[in-house]
């Protein structure tokens, strides 16, 4: 099956705009009911008497939500091999019921593979805001393509 997305595809600056969810109230806490159980994101009462002021969704929560929108943005249509990791994740302000959120994900290098012709790795800056342009997570992260076939 031919792929749209090869590595050749991810040029350095290269960037994607993909509008995001709004994230409910109930999404948070049943997402962190089963993954994050802190107080502050699943229990309203005790979210009010955190640092945070009110329920927030666990970051794991956003992390997984920018991984969707990579998914519907290219990768679903991409030749991936996955993933060797994550450089840097930072959570830099909280998400709350009501936050639609967005990602911006920028190409920073793409590199060929010295010992796998075949592919090459891409470094990937995702930076996802919420309705006011906040930025609410930043990561860089990796991600392995096939090279296009000749």
């Amino acid at each position: 099956m031919t792929k749209q997305y090869y590595f050749e595809d991810f040029a350095p600056g290269r960037t994607w705009e993909i509008e995001g969810p709004v994230v409910g109230r109930d999404e948070i806490v049943e997402f962190a009911r089963r993954f994050d159980p802190q107080p502050f994101h699943v229990d309203e009462r005790a979210a009010m008497g955190s640092p945070f002021g009110g329920l927030i969704a666990s970051g794991w929560h956003t992390a997984c939500i920018c991984m969707r929108l990579i998914w519907d943005a290219y990768l679903a249509d991409a030749a991936s091999l996955g993933s060797p990791g994550v450089k840097e994740l930072r959570w830099t302000r909280p998400v709350r019921p009501g936050d639609r959120l967005r990602l911006k994900m920028t190409v920073l290098e793409a590199k060929r593979s010295r010992t796998k012709p075949d592919r090459g790795t891409v470094l990937h800056r995702c930076e996802v805001y919420n309705q006011r342009g906040e930025v609410v997570m930043d990561m860089d992260g990796y991600g392995m393509f096939e090279r296009r076939p000749r």
